[in-house]
C-alpha cells in the first residue's frame, strides 16, 4: 500500500450531519488527476479523526490512489 497524501483537513458542523473541507489544490500530485470530456477530476478519501486535533478539525483529507488492475478497469467510467 502506498503512502497517503493528505492534501486538507475539515471540521463537523455542530447539529448538522455535514462536514466542511479545505483543499491544499497545490499539494495534489498531476498524475492523480483525471481528465474526463474536457474536465479535470481527483478521487479524494475523507476520515474522521478518531480525536478533534488542536484546531478542532474532526476530518483529514486525502488523495485516494488506488488504480485498479487493468482488467478491471471500465473505460467509460474516468474513475
Amino acid at each position: 500500500m502506498s503512502e497517503k497524501i493528505y492534501v486538507g483537513n475539515g471540521k463537523q458542523v455542530k447539529d448538522y450531519d455535514m462536514v466542511n473541507v479545505n483543499l491544499c489544490l497545490s499539494d495534489i500530485p498531476k498524475e492523480h488527476i483525471n481528465e474526463f470530456q474536457g474536465k479535470k477530476y481527483i478521487k479524494l478519501s475523507v476520515a474522521k479523526r478518531r480525536e478533534p486535533d488542536n484546531y478542532g478539525r474532526t476530518h483529514s483529507v486525502s488523495v485516494d490512489v488506488y488504480k485498479p488492475a487493468p482488467e478491471q478497469s471500465n473505460e467509460s467510467d474516468p474513475f
